[in-house]
């Protein structure tokens, strides 16, 4: 069953009745002969160790309709990179595993700064981005899909949901973005895209506008979702950031090159739960104090490429916007949470939006002080018309990685 979520921008799909996984995956076999399917599971090396990743390889051995599985694994040294190659050995797919701090991606990635053409900033971004240039190198893959390695309630019915959509040969759809219920253990969960994300849409709609960008990412039901499905030719010619405003980033992208009514997105899952991020109010380098920074800042870049301009003034008020659209949400949220007896922190949820209300106005700075800063990876199109066989080098150098001596 499917409805227009919202303002009616784009397809959304509600699993209101949960089809059986392996009547998904049955179809999904026959789809996949004509549109083959490949896998990115962009990872820390410290996710092997954690919870979550081993029951996820668990799971993938288990789907029949994958054709290959890139792993695009970073921070990770020569010992670690071995250890990972005997981790996700037991994975029967064809699986490749990109050293990204290994000798050999160093030095493409040294040849691509040397024209321009890098991603400066490591992150998840950048992991994503070599991950697509390989896909694009191997040709395997009609339908690439996504998703994070921390996800401790997974189950591979949710793959098989994400992917659906695109892969289904009589649908026109060239993106899925995957979405489900935040909450876990008894508690509300997902803060940045409550508290920060959509107070923020809606702050902007105030300030700038309703224009037609803002109100399609406010369709999304949970825009910041690390799952998504598409089309291999849309990784040719996206424009990512290199940090956490990756999400934000594929959505803008998406509006700008594709039709509305080829994207859509889906219910994925009922329960979902991941690893949770520390709010670090005292370091603006990470946990959701620097998510904060990199996706208001994302969305900043964006609006001025639809014509938007900024002053000091119009972040001040933006920030004041925000900041009472934030704590209306945070009342009709508790109030939400007692009805269906979840438990909700309104001290924290408070700190939290005064975290990311001062955040705006630093995001702000921050963009009107580096009108020359280059935010985004370039496309793998840019990349192949600069250096024509950089693709195949790679494709060379991570084979080698993986089969031979390292």
């Amino acid at each position: 069953m499917s409805d227009f979520h919202q303002n009616g921008v784009i397809t959304d799909f509600h699993n209101l009745t949960r089809r059986p996984v392996e009547a998904l995956e049955q179809e999904l076999s026959q789809f996949a002969k004509r549109r083959p399917m490949g896998l990115i599971l962009p990872s820390l090396y410290s996710e092997l160790e954690g919870p979550a990743l081993s029951n996820i390889v668990d799971e993938l051995a288990k789907v029949p309709y994958l054709n290959e599985i890139v792993i695009g694994l970073d921070r990770a040294d020569r010992d670690q990179f071995l250890h990972a190659r005997e981790f996700f050995a037991r994975l029967p797919q064809h699986t490749r595993i990109l050293w990204n701090d290994g000798p050999r991606l160093r030095e493409l990635d040294s040849e691509l700064e040397s024209h321009g053409l890098g991603a400066l900033e490591p992150g998840k971004g950048r992991n994503v981005w070599y991950c697509s240039g390989y896909m694009l190198a191997s040709g395997c893959s009609a339908v690439v899909g996504l998703h994070d390695c921390d996800i401790l309630t997974y189950e591979r019915g949710l793959l098989a949901r994400l992917m659906y959509p695109v892969a289904h040969p009589r649908f026109n759809y060239s993106f899925c973005k995957g979405y489900y219920p935040r909450i876990a253990e008894g508690k509300l969960n997902g803060r940045v895209s409550r508290l920060l994300v959509t107070p923020l849409l809606r702050a902007l709609k105030t300030v700038c506008g309703p224009l037609p960008y803002l109100e399609y990412l406010d369709s999304f039901r949970y825009p910041l979702s690390g799952e998504f499905a598409m089309r291999s030719e849309v990784l040719e010619g996206i424009r990512i950031p290199a940090d956490w405003g990756l999400e934000i980033g594929v959505l803008s992208e998406l509006q700008r090159n594709y039709s509305h009514r080829q994207l859509c997105q889906v219910d994925i899952a009922d329960a979902y739960d991941h690893k949770h991020q520390p709010v670090s109010e005292e370091d603006p380098s990470g946990g959701l104090n620097r998510m904060s920074l990199d996706i208001s800042k994302a969305l900043y870049r964006k609006l001025a490429t639809h014509g938007v301009s900024f002053s000091s003034e119009d972040f001040r008020t933006l920030k004041a916007t925000y900041y009472r659209l934030a704590l209306d949400l945070i009342e009709a949220y508790d109030h939400d949470a007692t009805m269906n007896g979840l438990s909700l922190d309104r001290h924290c949820e408070e700190q939290a939006v005064e975290l990311f209300a001062s955040n705006l106005l630093e995001a702000g700075n921050l963009f009107l002080d580096n009108p020359r800063e280059r935010p985004f990876i370039p496309s793998w199109n840019r990349v192949q018309a600069a250096v024509p066989d950089l693709l195949s080098r790679m494709h060379e150098a991570v084979e080698l990685d993986n089969q031979g001596k390292v």
